[in-house]
């Protein structure tokens, strides 16, 4: 199974108190879309949403909540969030939580028949799969609205554009780790982590009859170096997850080599996904530039009118979690988002954890999630008073 080892180790779910992870039992799907056509144009004749579902749907099917996956995820990630005691309890709620495009279930690269093959897949926007997302919930599960969507990372990606795009589809709204645009030095990152894996002889261009495991390897050291914060490494956090009298040698290099499995394609599907993001480019406020090799208007600075109309027109209560050290969602461009929607409650996370401290990747980290996503569904958090 293609899965992300480290983010595995890095994101686990952390279970405090009441029901265990193991103990809950969500049931998979694949939703299949015909004729899906991509924000790019490309029409697929057929594509697949892959979905996890936790608790039961109510007969008036109101007690829904989305949790859109993350970058390479499986619909498991969001189990730190769930059981008694926690945020959302599955014996009340009825949780959906969606795989993203090119994560290797849902339609990907590495599972799409000819033409759109490999390195012929067709750029996969966070709105293709938030419209994707909302066909399915008005589909085939026939709900109309939302009590939430949480995210993290490209979740909280979708969870940004769920709230532009469908603005009265759900209550309320909550991005942990994760901003509503990819800016400039995010793409930088992302197009050395590319690099990595395209510049491995082996990867022939996407079209490679084995996986290009050099260039993946070097992808994960490259990954794991903006992960976490220079802090976690300095106070040697690794070792909450590392077996009693493991050098530091010895957990990067096991890590290093170890970080990743997967298609190369797929990985680098995601991180086009990822870096083409912009609820700016929603229509109505902009558009993508598809001419660009990068998928998106990466011309346009953090200054960019059409991501602060459309950040202005969130309507419903939003809770806006960063992290205060993370590398890939920097805390002042979350800072400078929020100033532009209505009723944001702006909470960063304090974790040295950087990244996955939006994911529970610290018992501190989960307490502090839980706790106050909970409050916010509940209505018990007000807004923050933020100057532009």
């Amino acid at each position: 199974m293609k899965i992300l080892l480290g983010l595995l180790l890095a994101l686990a779910p952390v279970v405090s108190s009441g029901q265990t992870a193991e103990k809950l039992t969500p049931v998979r799907h694949d939703f299949v879309i015909k004729n899906f056509r991509t924000e790019s144009g490309v029409t697929l004749p057929e594509v697949h949403v892959i979905y996890g579902t936790y608790g039961h749907l109510n007969a008036a099917k109101d007690n829904v909540v989305l949790l859109p996956s993350h970058y390479m995820a499986k619909f498991k990630g969001y189990e730190w969030l769930m059981g008694p005691g926690k945020a959302l309890d599955p014996d009340k709620l009825f949780l959906v939580c969606t795989e993203l495009f090119a994560n290797g279930s849902s339609s990907s690269p590495s599972n799409t028949a000819e033409p759109f093959h490999g390195s012929h897949f067709p750029l996969m926007t966070i709105r293709d799969n938030v419209n994707a997302g909302h066909q399915l919930l008005i589909e085939e599960l026939k709900v109309q609205h939302l009590k939430a969507v949480i995210g993290f990372s490209m979740g909280a990606q979708q969870a940004f554009q769920w709230a532009v795009s469908y603005p009265t589809f759900m209550d309320r709204a909550v991005a942990t780790s994760g901003t509503s645009k990819t800016y400039p030095h995010g793409i930088v990152r992302l197009e050395g982590q590319i690099a990595a894996i395209t510049t491995d002889p082996v990867y022939n261009n996407g079209d490679y009859t084995a996986e290009p495991l050099k260039g993946i390897e070097d992808f994960g050291t490259m990954w794991m170096g903006w992960l976490y914060s220079q802090e976690w490494w300095h106070e040697e956090l690794w070792r909450a997850t590392a077996k009693p009298g493991t050098t530091f040698a010895q957990y990067f290099e096991q890590r290093r080599t170890h970080f990743i499995t997967g298609d190369a394609n797929d990985i680098i599907a995601q991180m086009r996904t990822w870096e083409s993001n912009d609820v700016g480019a929603s229509p109505g406020f902009g558009k993508l530039d598809f001419s660009s090799k990068y998928g998106g208007n990466i011309g346009e600075a953090s200054t960019n009118p059409a991501t602060e109309r459309a950040l202005g027109s969130i309507k419903v209560p939003f809770l806006y979690m960063p992290s205060a050290t993370d590398m890939y969602f920097p805390i002042t461009d979350a800072t400078y988002e929020a100033k532009f929607i209505p009723g944001v409650t702006f909470m960063p996370i304090p974790s040295l954890w950087g990244h996955p401290a939006g994911a529970a990747a610290d018992p501190a980290d989960a307490k502090f999630l839980n706790e106050n996503i909970a409050r916010f569904l509940s209505g018990q958090l007000a807004p923050t008073s933020l100057t532009k």
